[in-house]
């Protein structure tokens, strides 16, 4: 059974990425915060065409969370295709006034829960490499168009984004030989809730749609096993090209 694991599924880019799997057949599991809504999502996903659903209410920051998380997955489905990171914090604020309880939240959820993540499911994607070498299995990570391009109050968000391509590229240096690969996109503005706060300077109907994104994760996954994205900018049409 083809399988993905898609975390922060509950809206935004997540739920997009995970609708789309669904579509195409994946069972799935899926993980958020709020339980009632995951629970609410699994089942529209079933309604399209998920062969399965695992719905784990889990808060990444938690580090025992990732464990459950993927153990979750690896009861129900043996082995994983894709392992989707999109869960993700971020608020802004410049370096000399930003909270360091703040900045040790954001590392927690965007660099050591990724981490911990692609750790726990390397088992079960060489698994699923090693059944299918020709089109292997892939990781997602959603990163940031601040982690390849600084922006001036974005410094411990953009910091953690760097760091998860960095992550990502090493992975392939390591697993890619192996049928694993990896992709990190690095999106400017995606016009979801986590970017209402920047709607009044930045408005919706410029920013790049969740469907933008979608369209590639789906493209990705498609592509076999001997092909690489490291990373990949998607900067907003009208916008520098180089800022968020």
């Amino acid at each position: 059974m083809t399988s993905a694991l898609v975390t922060g599924a509950s809206r935004g880019i997540g739920l997009g990425i995970a609708i789309r799997l669904a579509e195409r057949g994946y069972a799935l599991t899926i993980s958020a915060r709020g339980a009632e809504r995951l629970e609410s999502v699994a089942e529209r996903l079933r309604e399209v065409g998920a062969k399965e659903v695992r719905a784990v209410a889990a808060d990444l920051a938690d580090p025992e969370a990732t464990a459950r998380v993927v153990e979750t997955h690896r009861e129900a489905f043996g082995s994983m295709k894709a392992l989707i990171l999109n869960a993700g914090v971020g608020t802004a604020g410049p370096i000399a006034e930003f909270p360091a309880r703040r900045f040790d939240k954001t590392v927690a959820v965007n660099l050591n829960a990724p981490f911990a993540l692609i750790q726990a499911s390397l088992p079960l994607l060489r698994a699923e490499a090693e059944s299918d070498p020709a089109r292997g299995s892939k990781i997602v990570a959603l990163s940031s168009i601040t982690g390849v391009y600084a922006e001036a109050g974005l410094a411990a968000y953009g910091a953690t984004k760097a760091a998860l391509i960095s992550l990502v590229e090493t992975l392939n240096a390591e697993e890619s030989g192996n049928g694993i690969s990896a992709s990190a996109l690095a999106p400017a503005y995606v016009d979801t809730d986590m970017s209402d706060w920047i709607k009044d300077k930045i408005p919706a109907e410029s920013m790049i749609e969740v469907n933008d994104v979608v369209e590639i994760v789906d493209a990705l996954l498609k592509l076999s096993s001997r092909a690489v994205v490291p990373k990949l900018v998607l900067s907003r049409a009208g916008a520098g090209l180089y800022t968020a």
